[in-house]
């Protein structure tokens, strides 16, 4: 009976037809026709339409709230039937951050036909900034030929003079078709006077925008309102042509009695003509209507459940429709019409009579916004409605809820905006908006601010009620993890990710310790944040093991809950585990389904895209695919921003001092690793780095410069694996293999290990060379044999051409051996012309996917097929039949599952004793992976034929292997 009443009450709302445009949000802004005065209301305006047309790079509609400005704006797109060429994008109120504004650009214009084409996909994310965006757009528009126009609404409303000076460059730097319209209150500085001077620039003032006579006239014929002559004249005087003022009058006079004596009855100013016309449109409203103006006037936007609920009535959205239809100041903003906002102007208006008339409902009428936004998962406008109340402490849980969220859309600076509307003692109050804070400072660089706070939030964390102290305690450990990770100390951060682990699995055990509706969604964000974490953090401890499994669950986690960068970043960080281990075939695999993963969502400029990169690369470099490599080392070194991320940074100069030294040009090697040792620091990757130095000083006849950087270290260092094996390289440049002999035998014999299991390709390597220059060829061989075993099913290939011993190769082709034909690979790549264009590449022809090549997706189908192309008319011993299935397989990357073939592979390379993997180089595409299908014979009269394919269990095949290392 009550919505009846309410609905009878409603239909006494004064429809009255002023203007009839869509607002921002619309799926399609202009669908009804241009109305003529009578019709639909829209009073037109064609001079003003024809200066808008009239095509000036940039035009400013600058006037005062209530006149005119956005009406004009989407009559204009109607009338001039531009709504598919015309992106709208309305600036929020206050709004700071700049990567918001810009994403809400590339959405606006990647919905006009010709932005549909041009503008590519991007997802907020950490690290994504503004100028980033910008230039990523700029980029993408530079093709444009055909007019398309980007109108700014509310610029006066930008807060973050960074985006102003975004802004500024693409008013600058914008395509000749690209033309801004730009909506504002009061001026904006842009810089636009050089546009003024060169006439590109159309400016609509305050005072054009005032109606004419006549166009009132028209506005009240549109309203169904006759005045006569004088009374027109009188309201026009005193509103001085002001276009909501005549508005607000039009709905006022709608069934008037007395026309004459209500336009003689108010004068003043702007401002209270639009109080008196106001309060004249409110006291015409039934009681029900005048409610909910009144009691959602504080809210941003409004639906009917929201206006309900602070109504305490239903039937919410039937009003606001009516309103809307009576361009009673109210807007829809979605195509079903089921959100709205009020004009800036009457919304300022009605929160004025609100604090007026009921102040004592204020603040509670924002807390219950607050809640309903929370929880439907509206979090930025819940927590501005907590604040608003004062209600510090429901403000502060659901920024801490919420946090990981809003890190990961990248919306850094709108938190930093969130924590400035809180008293300046409220985070030394709250141990979890104290890491809240940390986390804010620690975006914006001052890890010494970012330290402070956590010190306040552990200091704080006993007095965290309950219900809240696990997750309170997860966060303040990621948190904690994100800075010592910054600060580069691996050790703390190895001991960090430990204690948020113990953290972690404690929450999943116990997740009733959390608020339900959190867990629910919050909870899962905070969980696969840690867990990719803490999985980072292992890598780089070493506990590859440990690593992976909580990458798997991480990355699992994040896919379940839409959260595509954590599984961007979990899957780069799994890339570098098999460097690490290494298992250089699935490395590449990795890393290129995390780079598929960028690039869908534009992320490759990211600083884990750029891990990536150098992984692939290195991967590729590592496996004799120097060419390949080469294009992603160059794209991750594009990519950098050393300033930023040092560790990045000196991770590619430590791939590029690698790749050099691959394809025999140390000087370039040792200058890139040189850089690398400047950037190192606490890094992992220092030790090994010393090695690689002492390697380059080697292979640029440097030995004296060579044997001081051994001298210079500690004894402990010096008997590091890695500096024995360098020290191996200096012995034989010396022509002392007994002494390289010396210095290997700890290494081969187990008692000296290695930070990194490829190191050991590289020691007997070193040890066949040095055998065979003390003339025990038998030695030798069995050495020789043993580098093949280990470099093949890793594809660790580089060594070989770093110390390129193809006399030696030979002999062993000749000899009994399971690598004929990988033997024959690597003379191939040594035969190859040594610098920019080899060995191991395509002469060119690979590259990544943004240049058009294939980036390298098929290595060699398997080292004979490779060899006998590049040598027609060699011929290596035949291989037995393939079976059903052939030699390869092609492995699609949609759900990152990895190829079973390099699977198996990997795990049994693991399997072996003694296997270990420490810090590998952060390094770092493809849609199918085709992995080699090894097949060798033995060449020795009655030997049988055999395949080693990474499909097959390694077990016949290590146990051989395992045999000829018991030699040493």
């Amino acid at each position: 009976m009550a919505a009846r009443t309410r609905s009878v009450a409603y239909s006494r709302v004064a429809v009255v037809r002023l203007w009839a445009m869509r607002p921002a949000g619309s799926s399609d802004p202009t669908t009804r026709s241009v109305a003529r005065p009578g019709a639909s209301g829209v009073v037109s305006r064609p001079g003003l339409w024809e200066r808008l047309s009239a095509s000036a790079r940039v035009t400013v509609v600058s006037a005062p709230a209530g006149s005119g400005k956005t009406v004009l704006l989407r009559s204009w797109i109607s009338e001039a039937g531009l709504a598919e060429r015309t992106a709208w994008v309305p600036v929020g109120r206050d709004e700071q951050d700049p990567l918001r504004l810009w994403l809400a650009v590339l959405d606006a214009l990647r919905q006009t036909v010709p932005g549909s084409v041009l503008v590519r996909e991007l997802t907020a994310a950490p690290d994504l900034d503004g100028w980033t965006v910008l230039e990523r757009l700029l980029k993408d528009l530079a093709p444009l030929e055909e007019r398309l126009w980007l109108v700014i609404d509310d610029l006066h409303e930008l807060g973050s003079a960074e985006a102003r000076r975004q802004l500024e460059l693409l008013v600058m730097r914008a395509p000749e078709e690209l033309r801004l319209v730009l909506a504002t209150r009061h001026d904006v500085r842009l810089g636009l006077h050089r546009l003024r001077l060169e006439g590109k620039l159309t400016e609509i003032r305050a005072d054009d925008l005032r109606f004419s006579v006549d166009e009132a006239r028209a506005l009240f014929q549109a309203a169904g309102v006759e005045l006569a002559g004088p009374t027109l004249g009188m309201l026009y005087e005193r509103t001085e042509g002001w276009v909501a003022g005549l508005r607000m009058a039009a709905l006022s006079l709608a069934g008037h009695p007395d026309p004459e004596r209500f336009a003689a009855e108010f004068s003043g100013t702007e401002r209270t003509v639009a109080e008196y016309l106001l309060a004249e449109v409110l006291e015409r409203q039934p009681g029900e209507v005048r409610r909910l103006l009144l009691r959602t006037s504080g809210l941003d936007r409004v639906n009917g459940e929201l206006a309900d609920l602070l109504t305490g009535a239903s039937g919410g959205e039937r009003v606001l429709q009516d309103l809307e239809e009576a361009n009673a100041f109210v807007v829809s903003l979605d195509a079903a019409r089921s959100w709205f906002r009020y004009h800036h102007l009457f919304a300022e208006l009605l929160q004025l009579e609100l604090r007026r008339t009921q102040p004592q409902e204020v603040a509670a009428l924002h807390q219950l916004a607050a809640g309903w936004l929370a929880g439907h998962s509206y979090p930025v406008e819940a927590i501005r409605h907590a604040q608003a109340a004062r209600d510090w402490v429901l403000a502060a849980r659901l920024l801490a809820d919420h946090w990981p969220g809003l890190y990961l859309g990248g919306q850094e600076a709108t938190v930093h905006a969130l924590m400035a509307g809180f008293p300046a003692r409220a985070s030394a109050a709250d141990a979890e908006l104290a890491a809240v804070a940390a986390a804010d400072e620690l975006a914006r660089g001052s890890l010494a601010a970012a330290e402070r706070y956590l010190g306040l939030a552990e200091r704080g964390s006993a007095s965290v009620p309950e219900g809240r102290r696990g997750q309170a305690q997860v966060l303040l450990g990621v948190v904690q993890l994100l800075l010592t990770r910054r600060r580069g100390n691996m050790p703390a951060v190895a001991e960090q990710a430990q204690r948020l682990q113990a953290l972690a699995e404690t929450q999943d055990a116990a997740q009733h310790d959390l608020a339900p509706a959190a867990w629910a969604g919050l909870g899962d964000e905070l969980r696969a944040f840690a867990l990719v974490k803490i999985g980072d953090s292992e890598t780089w401890a070493g506990r590859l093991d440990q690593a992976e499994s909580h990458l798997e669950r991480g990355v699992a986690l994040a896919h379940r809950i839409g959260r595509p960068y954590l599984e961007f970043m979990g899957l780069v960080y799994r890339a570098e585990i098999e460097l690490n281990r290494p298992c250089f075939p699935l490395a590449a695999e990795r890393a290129r389904q995390a780079i598929d993963l960028a690039e869908r969502h534009g992320w490759t400029d990211d600083p884990d895209a750029c891990n990536a990169f150098m992984t692939l690369g290195a991967a590729l470099a590592w496996q004799g695919r120097l060419d390949e490599a080469e294009a992603w080392v160059q794209r991750a070194e594009r990519t950098i921003r050393a300033e930023a991320n040092p560790a990045v940074a000196m991770g590619s100069q430590y791939v590029r001092g690698q790749f050099e030294l691959g394809r025999g040009q140390v000087t370039g090697a040792l200058a890139a690793l040189r850089a690398a040792e400047r950037l190192a620091g606490p890094h992992p990757l220092a030790r090994p780095l010393r090695a690689w130095l002492v390697h380059a000083l080697v292979r640029l006849g440097q030995t004296e410069d060579a044997e001081q950087a051994l001298a210079d270290l500690s004894e402990r260092d010096r008997d590091r694996g890695e500096m024995r094996i360098a020290a191996a390289t200096l012995r034989l440049a010396r022509n002392d293999p007994h002494a390289a002999t010396a210095a290997l035998a700890p290494v081969l014999d187990g008692s000296v290990r290695v930070g990194w299991r490829s190191w050991l390709v590289d020691a007997f390597l070193l040890e066949a060379i040095a055998r065979d220059a003390l003339g025990d060829q038998a030695a030798a061989g069995r050495a020789l044999e043993r580098a093949l075993d280990l470099a093949e099913p890793d594809g660790a290939l580089m060594w070989f051409l770093m110390h390129p011993a193809p006399g030696l190769l030979e002999s062993q082709a000749r000899q009994r051996t399971e690598h004929a034909a990988l033997i024959a690979w690597i003379l191939d790549l040594l035969a190859q012309p040594r610098g920019p264009g080899g060995p191991g590449g395509t002469g060119g022809r690979a590259a990544p996917r943004e240049q058009g090549g294939s980036g390298g997706d098929r290595p060699p189908e398997n080292y004979r097929a490779a060899h006998q192309e590049r040598n027609p008319g060699t011929a290596l011993p035949a291989d037995p039949p393939v079976g059903a299935g052939g030699r390869h397989r092609t492995v699609r990357l949609d759900d990152h599952r990895q190829d079973p073939h390099a699977q198996r592979l990997c795990q049994a390379r693991r399997a072996q004793p003694g296997r270990s993997g420490r810090v590998r180089a952060r390094s770092g595409l493809a849609r199918a992976v085709r992995v080699p299908a090894l097949t060798q014979r033995a060449s020795a009269p009655g030997a049988e034929d055999r395949q080693i394919h990474p499909n097959r269990t390694l077990a016949a095949h290590r146990a051989g292997v395992q045999a000829r290392s018991r030699d040493y």
